[in-house]
């Protein structure tokens, strides 16, 4: 069984109307959760809400109760590549939270997440998914290329908890990590999949490029990015379960 995890309304519709999905949920504390299938293939479908305590509970859920054998997060996200518009799709193959850390000397310094951060190395580069997750990605971008309507690359993400509104921290960021982009539950994913030993891909829709007007254009452009995302979350579900 797949667990298929996304946070926003617009998000969930999107995956509603590729996916064939039960009409009523169940309700695991804050978590709605919703059967159905794809193709054959058994899922779950859960609307986990934002940020990452929200993700992590979300996905604990899925890989505990209902025994997932991997999680797919599906959803918008907000770019630092200039180069990237609106509408591009990333697959995740690199992600870390960066606002976890040490501060010290009026100077905040990232560590990795879930680690002690006292005396931890300083966190410079975006952790690598795994080989198994990296291939299935390259068939789905040579699947979907062209044929979307949008670029589909892979690339890095980078997770915290705030909505980036600033072109500065955007440059910042993009200058350190090399990041293709920002949200606010992938990294949490990652850390709670890599606990369990299960496989995790991140597919996010552009919606904004991060920065002082992307309140405005996130509210535009989130239900077409989580359309984008949604319907490589299907092609994907074909590719896994070849």
């Amino acid at each position: 069984m797949f667990g298929i995890l996304c946070a926003t309304p617009e998000e969930l519709a999107a995956l509603r109307a590729r996916l064939e999905i039960e009409a009523a949920p169940e309700r695991h504390g804050p978590t709605r959760v919703w059967r159905g299938s794809h193709a054959g293939e058994a899922l779950v479908l859960a609307q986990m809400g934002i940020g990452k305590v929200n993700a992590a509970a979300a996905a604990t859920l899925l890989l505990g109760l209902f025994e997932c054998r991997a999680l797919i997060c599906s959803g918008v996200a907000g770019g630092l590549d200039p180069e990237l518009p609106v509408g591009a799709v990333l697959l995740a193959d690199r992600m870390a939270i960066h606002d976890y850390g040490v501060v010290a000397g009026g100077r905040f310094t990232p560590t990795a997440s879930g680690k002690i951060p006292i005396g931890a190395p300083e966190l410079t580069a975006l952790v690598e998914v795994r080989p198994e997750v990296s291939a299935a990605f390259a068939r789905l971008e040579a699947m979907v290329a062209g044929g979307l309507g949008h670029p589909v690359r892979r690339g890095g993400i980078v997770t915290a908890d705030y909505f980036l509104n600033c072109a500065a921290t955007r440059d910042e960021l993009r200058a350190r990590f090399g990041a293709e982009a920002i949200d606010m539950e992938s990294g949490a994913l990652q850390q709670v999949a890599e606990a369990w030993d299960r496989p995790l891909y991140v597919i996010r829709t552009l919606s904004d490029l991060a920065g002082e007007e992307s309140h405005v254009t996130y509210g535009q452009m989130a239900l077409m990015a989580a359309g984008n995302s949604a319907l490589c979350v299907a092609e994907l579900l074909a590719i896994l379960k070849g």
